[in-house]
């Protein structure tokens, strides 16, 4: 069998989007195994190791099987894996609409184009800064979404100064910008954003507030 035709994957379920403009649609997730990366905020952890080895078709049918519109490859870092390709590209031929949330050092130029790419920028405070894959922001387009996640103000003035130097608010429509859970007050980046006037959309993590922070699956 193909590299491509199997996927390792930590779970498959159905939930609501908590991140993005798609934030409240209900969403099925595909959450692959494994992570290059070792941000220091990371809640995901879990993904790192173990998993399940499924064959692409099954992977398919499982997240079709809970009908949602939209669908979501996350991780770990699911670019890591060669089906994860292939599977996005399937998946709206079944008429998804199909996002992927990648950490922006990944490769992002073999996605489909149909697909909604969430790219992070990783901020210093994260301890992965360095590893950021600038030569995929001239690939994006307006279907994508450049997502920061900071932990203080040194992230805050990072992301302000990669916003200028890269011109990224003429390059996709919309800029994320999160808080670390437990660690930025929301309402210190909401008065630092009102401040510069900075073109970004400030986003919470919704499924932390809805489930316990710490809660899989949901």
């Amino acid at each position: 069998m193909a590299k491509e035709d199997t996927l390792v994957v930590h779970e498959i379920y159905a939930s609501i989007q908590g991140e993005s403009t798609f934030a409240g649609l209900p969403c099925t997730f595909v959450r692959t195994t494994g992570c290059n990366l070792r941000c220091s905020w990371c809640d995901t952890a879990q993904a790192f190791y173990g998993g399940t080895r499924m064959a692409r078709s099954a992977v398919l049918a499982k997240a079709l099987s809970f009908k949602t519109r939209l669908v979501e490859l996350t991780g770990g870092e699911p670019l890591l894996q060669p089906g994860v390709i292939p599977l996005m590209r399937e998946l709206c031929e079944a008429n998804r609409t199909v996002l992927i949330e990648t950490s922006g050092e990944a490769d992002i130029a073999n996605v489909d184009a149909r697909v909604h790419r969430i790219m992070d920028l990783k901020a210093p405070l994260s301890g992965e800064s360095h590893r950021n894959r600038l030569s995929n922001i001239p690939l994006l387009t307006e279907r994508d979404e450049v997502k920061f996640v900071l932990a203080g103000r040194i992230d805050y003035e990072w992301m302000r100064a990669m916003i200028e130097t890269h011109d990224l608010a003429s390059r996709v429509p919309t800029l994320l910008a999160s808080t670390v859970f437990g660690r930025l007050n929301p309402s210190e980046l909401v008065a630092w954003v009102l401040e510069d006037s900075l073109p970004v959309r400030v986003q919470l993590q919704m499924h932390k507030y809805i489930w316990p922070a710490d809660a899989q699956g949901v």
